[in-house]
């Protein structure tokens, strides 16, 4: 991002391939040292990463060697932010808009019929698993289908996001469908425990040939 530019490094972020399921958070909470709490021991270069999301300028430059690091720092310290803005007012309201814009992708299941989905993390806990994807229809979770998607980690949407939006907007939640697929043979359903017969019955047939066999 050249000095010429204009735009934010929040903007900027949020617009590289890989990053569309982030919203943009307000410069005023990252400001609030309150919504930071416990931040810098998690982030290498905290003070240079914050500053870098802030678009602060430093007096003293930063070592070739250490720029990457601290640019890897800020992507990481904007994403733990962006875990807990998602879960304020405003945050949600952003969160909503890409939402119903279907910016999130739609459930790969067929009985859901398309039905928007959001983010979600597995693990409150950075590095354990990455995003995933949550259908408020059928309940269940996803791996995006995009492979720029599989990378990100699922703590900068933590595990509540999707639920609170929902406890906050519920006239958002649609309709719960549990319709499952039910397997058929010529038209008529199978059983339960139908494969289950027929692998017992194979495996004594199989019995019955070595016995006389033998």
């Amino acid at each position: 991002m050249s000095s010429s530019e204009e735009i934010s490094w929040i903007s900027w972020f949020c617009s590289l391939r890989g990053n569309e399921f982030f919203c943009e958070v307000d410069e005023q909470y990252i400001q609030d040292k309150f919504n930071l709490t416990g931040l810098s021991e998690m982030v290498p270069h905290y003070r240079h990463a914050l500053d870098m999301i802030l678009d602060f300028e430093h007096e003293d430059e930063l070592p070739d060697d250490q720029v990457q690091e601290v640019e890897q720092a800020a992507e990481a310290l904007y994403g733990l932010i962006h875990g807990r803005f998602i879960l304020t007012n405003r945050g949600l309201a952003r969160m909503l808009e890409k939402h119903q814009a279907g910016e999130f992708g739609t459930c790969p299941r067929v009985f859901c019929e398309n039905q928007p989905v959001l983010p979600v993390g597995l693990s409150d806990l950075p590095g354990e698993s990455t995003v995933k994807l949550f259908c408020p229809k059928c309940n269940e979770v996803y791996t995006p289908k995009a492979s720029r998607h599989q990378h990100v980690d699922g703590v900068y949407f933590g595990t509540s996001f999707p639920h609170m939006l929902f406890a906050v907007h519920p006239e958002e939640r649609p309709e719960q469908n549990l319709s499952k697929y039910q397997p058929k043979i010529y038209g008529f359903k199978l059983h339960p425990t139908a494969y289950e017969r027929m692998r017992a019955k194979k495996q004594r047939d199989q019995e019955l040939e070595k016995q006389s066999r033998a």
